[in-house]
């Protein structure tokens, strides 16, 4: 899968072969969330509100960690709301405009 390649940074340490995967977790996490970009680092997406939506988010912002380092996670679960906020580096802000694309 071309796009999965193209998409993820030189730093990222996810074997090739995994990334297809990967995207496509990041695809079905997107697909319902409504995105604010407040800035050119910082993206949040607004997920609904369950507890399986959460562990998902927290399941998949661990793993990614652990092969991007540069992004920062945080989620919160407040007042009947569930968000993802990620952050990048600016020399990664290329890899959040992709991420907000898909």
């Amino acid at each position: 899968m071309k796009e999965a390649e193209g998409w993820a940074p030189r730093a990222c340490t996810l074997p090739t072969a995994e990334r297809p995967f990967r995207v496509a977790q990041f695809d079905d996490l997107l697909a319902g969330a409504a995105r604010h970009r407040s800035t050119r680092t910082r993206l949040v997406l607004y997920l609904e509100p369950r507890p399986e939506v959460a562990a998902r988010a927290a399941d998949l912002a661990v793993r990614e960690t652990g092969c991007c380092s540069f992004f920062t996670f945080e989620l919160t679960a407040t007042g009947g709301g569930l968000s993802l906020a990620i952050s990048v580096p600016d020399a990664q802000a290329e890899v959040l405009d992709a991420l907000a694309k898909r």
